[in-house]
């Protein structure tokens, strides 16, 4: 490897890092604050604020990538594979538990960004679109069903909503893991669809 080109592999490595930590110190400052200020996170990053906004380019660049490394981390990338099951209901009980683990990854900041999104409009809308993108693949799923509700869609993406999860993972006790949530869920959906007799996925 030429000098140039180790240079050039280490700023990169170094800029990864600096995002990494970034992204660390916003996750940090929302489930601690149910706030997000860049001024704090780039306190909590040890960065200056100017490098944030060259990263990330303002609070929704940076709330962006936060979504994106909680999806990372909770398996999102699995759910590719739920819409090459063929059979159907398989798929809808695949989905359901692909996201019990994304939800559960770090439950009291997502808690947070999601109650922040009520109040701040720039969250809102990178919340927004990302319940529009599962409320999409909800739409998929039940496409593929017969003899379900008209409103089947609907039901779907109500009922693998973060605060569906985490509302039932509380009746299991204090800091239950979300994921103890999937069985109940993959059950209500199947009752609500209308789903035929038989083994349902387990997660």
């Amino acid at each position: 490897m030429s000098p140039r080109a180790y240079r050039m592999g280490q700023r990169q490595a170094d800029v990864e890092e600096t995002r990494a930590r970034i992204v660390a110190a916003a996750r940090g400052q929302l489930g601690e604050t149910g706030a997000l200020s860049l001024d704090a996170v780039a306190r909590r990053a040890d960065v200056a604020r100017a490098t944030v906004y060259y990263q990330f380019g303002n609070k929704t660049g940076l709330l962006e990538a936060v979504c994106d490394a909680l999806a990372a981390e909770g398996g999102m990338d699995r759910l590719a594979e739920v819409f090459t099951l063929t059979d159907p209901w398989a798929a809808v009980d695949r989905f359901v538990a692909v996201l019990g683990g994304f939800w559960a990854v770090d439950r009291v900041c997502t808690r947070r960004l999601r109650a922040l999104a009520a109040l701040d409009e720039e969250v809102g809308r990178v919340i927004a679109d990302r319940d529009a993108r599962r409320r999409q693949g909800a739409g998929v799923l039940t496409g593929r069903l017969t003899g379900v509700p008209e409103d089947a869609a609907a039901v779907l993406a109500v009922l693998t909503s973060f605060e569906t999860f985490d509302a039932l993972a509380a009746e299991s006790g204090p800091g239950a893991d979300l994921r103890t949530a999937t069985p109940v869920v993959t059950r209500l959906v199947r009752a609500a669809l209308g789903a035929p007799p038989g083994p349902s996925a387990k997660g």
